[in-house]
């Protein structure tokens, strides 16, 4: 399953992230991971969680970034859950072009490994495409 955690820039997600990133270490069975590009939110995630700061890996692009993620599950079949916060943050563009087929493997790695994903993305909600509504 992904899941996106819309909105324009303020509107909270991190923190609602924050929350669903703890709520499910009290739940999941298996390996939780919190990606960002900062060590900014640390102490707000449970330590149990296992954390990912992208900035010393320089990703320029979706793909880069599900490389990355690839790499972390490669490492840990254990993992049930990743949460990213600030998406469009990690890959270092606002632009759409090459995110909807980004979701879609990443649907495709979730299904494959049985991995939950919960992302943030900061767009507007009410002109967001259709592909990014119906995952919100």
């Amino acid at each position: 399953m992904v899941e996106l955690l819309i909105g324009k820039k303020g509107t909270g997600k991190t923190k609602a992230l924050i929350d669903k990133v703890n709520t499910a270490l009290t739940v999941a069975k298996g390996n939780v991971v919190y990606i960002s590009n900062s060590g900014e939110n640390i102490f707000a995630v449970n330590s149990k969680a296992r954390m990912a700061n992208t900035s010393d890996f320089d990703i320029r692009s979706y793909g880069e970034f599900l490389g990355f993620i690839s790499g972390i599950v490669s490492r840990d079949y254990d993992i049930t859950n990743i949460f990213v916060d600030g998406t469009f943050k990690i890959v270092g563009t606002t632009s759409l072009d090459g995110f909807e087929e980004f979701l879609e493997r990443l649907e495709n790695m979730s299904k494959k490994f049985e991995i939950s994903f919960v992302l943030s993305v900061s767009i507007d909600a009410d002109t967001a495409p259709e592909y990014i509504k119906k995952l919100s």
